[in-house]
């Protein structure tokens, strides 16, 4: 006889990523739905890693995180925002990006506390949210550009909002934040006690030209703000599941009062492996290019299709509008285009709480240049 409880989560089901990669698999699609890279990282990455786990690196690290890894980190974040980040009280390691959300949501989010989520949105902050006992606003974009109407924006904003959670680049629309977006959100939040959630996953991979807009850049925006990175997204190395959190010292005391009971640290080898790849800054600062040339090599393989493309600001993700194609569903049109044409997205309604169907799916292009050129190939045909 089961024993009888009440869900803490009873509208979820199993995420949309893990949906369409099964799919994929079944039907041996090619997947461009999960946003991870096809190709491996730098041997010179692995090989540090190799070296560190030889030379016995394996015992449990310091809780907030390797000393020398912050070091980099705090030097990296004043370098490229001019912030002067302090790396033992304002930076701690985490076991991924979504573990750094989760923390900061656990941290301060309270029953009956609202927290303002733009969607299409990460599908981990809502479940988040609820868990806390909090409620999720939503404040919808729309395609193609994603912008924000803070006019509009503002009118969500009460007593009872806590929490504003923004990321950008953003995914799934692949827009950013401007700097004109974050000095409003400074003055809207200016003199409340509102915090801000920035995720800031994709920071390196912004293109054409542009800078990323990082809440460090804004000093009065930073006292009120954490902010979550991933390593895992900057090094081609999704599975590993690091990443950090950085926010003035009397926010991350409590961040770090949460995390101390969740993992309390991180795997130490690759800390330190990342912390010595560190030490050449273009492995980073050569994303922007790296990825824009996989982006724009996507969009020459499509050029024939029937898809509309929207316009791709960062991230490694690739909006596509199908509606000269069809009218159906976004969810039906996802699984059939993995059935029947053999490439698996993701459809962008999954990201809105409402569902809202615009007629758009989700393509990732951190891939080989052979997989990209066969996917084009098989959605051209359609």
């Amino acid at each position: 006889m089961d024993v009888a409880f009440t869900s803490k989560l009873p509208k979820v089901g199993t995420s949309i990523f893990s949906v369409m990669s099964a799919l994929a698999n079944e039907h041996q699609a090619i997947n461009l739905s999960q946003g991870f890279p096809n190709f491996d990282s730098d041997d010179t990455l692995k090989k540090l890693v190799a070296k560190y786990i030889k030379e016995g690196y394996n015992q449990y690290a310091p809780m907030p995180g390797v000393p020398i890894l912050r070091e980099r980190l705090a030097k990296k974040m004043e370098s490229q925002y001019g912030a002067a980040v302090d790396p033992d009280s304002e930076i701690t390691i985490t076991a991924g990006a979504t573990q750094a959300i989760f923390t900061a949501i656990i941290a301060f989010i309270k029953p009956d506390d609202e927290v303002i989520l733009i969607e299409p949105a990460y599908d981990s902050y809502r479940p988040a949210v609820q868990m806390c006992g909090g409620r999720a606003i939503a404040y919808e974009l729309s395609a193609p550009d994603y912008q924000i109407d803070w006019e509009h924006f503002k009118k969500l904003i009460n007593r009872h909002t806590r929490m504003i959670i923004i990321n950008t680049p953003q995914n799934p629309s692949a827009s950013t934040f401007s700097e004109a977006d974050l000095r409003e959100l400074e003055r809207l939040t200016a003199n409340t006690d509102i915090l801000i959630l920035s995720d800031e996953v994709y920071e390196h991979i912004v293109f054409d030209g542009e800078e990323h807009q990082s809440v460090l850049r804004f000093p009065n925006l930073w006292q009120r703000t954490l902010i979550t990175y991933s390593f895992g997204k900057t090094y081609h190395a999704t599975g590993w599941k690091l990443g950090y959190c950085a926010a003035p010292a009397y926010l991350m005391k409590e961040f770090r009062k949460v995390h101390q009971f969740n993992v309390f640290s991180v795997n130490s080898p690759i800390q330190y492996a990342i912390a010595e790849y560190m030490k050449e800054p273009e492995h980073y600062l050569g994303l922007p290019r790296f990825f824009q040339a996989k982006r724009d090599f996507f969009l020459d393989v499509m050029k024939a299709s029937r898809f509309k493309l929207l316009p791709s600001k960062g991230t490694y993700f690739q909006l596509a509008d199908y509606s000269a194609i069809s009218d159906e569903p976004d969810m039906e049109f996802a699984k059939r285009l993995t059935t029947e044409f053999g490439v698996a997205a993701i459809p962008v309604s999954a990201f809105y709480s409402s569902k809202k169907d615009e007629k758009i799916v989700r393509f990732c292009f951190a891939k080989t240049e052979e997989m990209l050129s066969e996917a084009g190939k098989l959605l051209c045909r359609i």
